[in-house]
């Protein structure tokens, strides 16, 4: 297992913000027409501390957020709900998705931008990247390669934020994997999990790209395997390759 590191920047980004967690997840829940949408954004978006902790690192600088892997934009209406008035873009390979979280966005005036596209062919952007969930669906050189193209469209003062599940021994591993099987058995999920990456996969790109990674574990409430990885551009430092 990864050790649990000390505390620091991050620690207050664990938690769920300090308005009514579960007023949020409600609100924004009830934007969606499908019953079944509007059950599981609910309980997503109470549960899942992933959105927090976004929401605390970007509101360190006010660079505008490219979501890759945004599925029915959750993250934006998240961060819209917070207070983050930059620009936000999501990008997500199924179509269906996007168009429902484009749809919610114009209908209520939240000003994001979603995109039907692929990871594997990311928009020009400078600012803070979230990545979440989204590496162990391709094969390890892939994920070198998403890696570096997202690190590049990190700016000055911003950060990538990623959250994925790291390989591992351990409970919290095995049950991840059931719970991969079944989100793709079941058709949520259009591609199945192809490479769980270890730690020293993530970091090593991250820093050759300029970017000083820091990992901590990310479970929260769930007995998923989940690590957030914040790798953040020293402000002032030049961005190593050109997105």
């Amino acid at each position: 297992m990864l050790a649990a590191a000390a505390p620091g920047r991050l620690a207050a980004a664990v938690p769920m913000p300090e308005q009514q967690p579960r007023a949020v997840a409600r609100r924004i829940a009830d934007r969606f027409p499908r019953r079944w949408h509007r059950d599981y954004v609910r309980s997503k978006l109470r549960f899942d501390p992933a959105y927090a902790a976004v929401a605390a690192v970007v509101a360190e600088d006010a660079s505008p957020l490219l979501d890759i892997g945004c599925g029915l934009g959750l993250l934006g209406f998240y961060l819209r709900e917070s207070g983050f008035a930059a620009g936000y873009r999501g990008i997500d390979f199924d179509g269906e998705k996007i168009a429902i979280a484009r749809a919610i966005s114009a209908r209520h005036s939240l000003d994001l931008a979603f995109d039907d596209g692929d990871a594997g062919e990311l928009p020009p952007f400078s600012g803070h990247v979230a990545l979440l969930d989204v590496l162990h669906y391709l094969p390890a050189a892939a994920q070198q390669r998403l890696l570096r193209d997202a690190a590049a469209r990190v700016a000055p003062g911003a950060a990538l934020i990623l959250r994925n599940v790291l390989r591992e021994r351990g409970w919290r591993f095995r049950l991840t994997v059931w719970e991969e099987y079944f989100l793709y058995a079941s058709r949520w999920m259009r591609s199945p999990a192809v490479h769980y990456p270890e730690r020293g996969e993530i970091e090593t790109p991250l820093r050759a790209a300029g970017l000083e990674p820091d990992v901590r574990p990310l479970w929260g409430s769930t007995p998923f395997n989940s690590f957030v990885i914040v790798a953040r551009r020293p402000p002032g430092a030049a961005v190593s390759r050109s997105p």
